[in-house]
């Protein structure tokens, strides 16, 4: 019988074990580090790139994320469902190594002092998020990244610096994900399938959520929560949403 579904999941499990074993004192650092960001009246910037981009969206806006997070997405390198044609995939692919592509996006936002970035990137070799963590550090951001760090580690970077980068950021979040991405071997099959990295980096993403939210009330300023009928009903819910919605825009924009 086949258990290559078995052995996904019990892959997947393992990750997860591993992160709970080892990252647990980086994950509270880095929680440490965005609400002291958010009750200052600071926001931290997210930035992911490729399917990177997936935890900048479970961090915020969706049910139970509240704002002090700000999502950079650029669809150049974030839009991939069209894979060929306009806006294909190779076309992604060639911009994440662009040199001073990074620089260009950094350059919309006014960065303020209480302000910190964190990078998602599964390798930590690509040009644009080591860049984008370059440009954050020289604007005086500290930096979280999420990577893998067995995956950097047995890779070399594309940056003239030479840098991955874990090698770059003031605190690095191992996503304990293995080198390939691809976990599962099938038998007559030539190369693995089955990634892991967004398991690890999207709960990665919630522990620091949930850490966040809890020390913000215990500081007395408890975020507006994006909360789902289910539990207040659809009129509250809706309610609740514009005044979620209306937070971020005057932490935002200051009105």
């Amino acid at each position: 019988m086949s258990t290559s579904h078995l052995s996904y999941l019990h892959t997947a499990q393992d990750i997860l074990k591993q992160i709970e074993a080892t990252q647990t004192d980086a994950i509270a650092q880095a929680s440490d580090m965005c609400a002291e960001t958010i009750a200052e009246g600071g926001l931290v910037y997210l930035f992911g790139s490729g399917h990177s981009r997936m935890a900048v969206e479970e961090m915020f806006p969706r049910y139970g994320s509240f704002p002090g997070f700000f999502p950079i997405v650029e669809l150049a390198v974030t839009y991939h469902n069209q894979v060929v044609g306009c806006n294909g995939q190779r076309q992604a692919l060639f911009l994440e190594n662009i040199p001073g592509y990074a620089e260009v996006i950094l350059r919309n936002f006014s960065f303020g002092a209480h302000d910190c970035m964190m990078v998602f990137s599964n390798s930590g070799t690509n040009i644009l998020p080591i860049e984008i963590a370059m440009g954050a550090k020289a604007r005086h951001l500290p930096v979280i990244a999420v990577s893998s760090l067995a995956h950097s580690r047995s890779s070399t970077s594309k940056h003239t610096s030479g840098k991955r980068l874990f090698e770059i950021a003031d605190l690095t979040i191992d996503n304990c994900n293995p080198p390939g991405d691809a976990v599962v071997e099938i038998p007559n099959l030539a190369y693995p399938v089955g990634p892991t990295s967004s398991i690890g980096t999207l709960s990665i993403v919630n522990a620091i959520k949930c850490r966040v939210a809890e020390q913000l009330t215990e500081r007395g300023q408890p975020p507006v929560v994006l909360t789902g009928a289910h539990f207040i009903g659809p009129e509250e819910s809706a309610k609740q949403i514009e005044r979620a919605y209306d937070d971020y825009k005057v932490r935002v924009h200051g009105s």
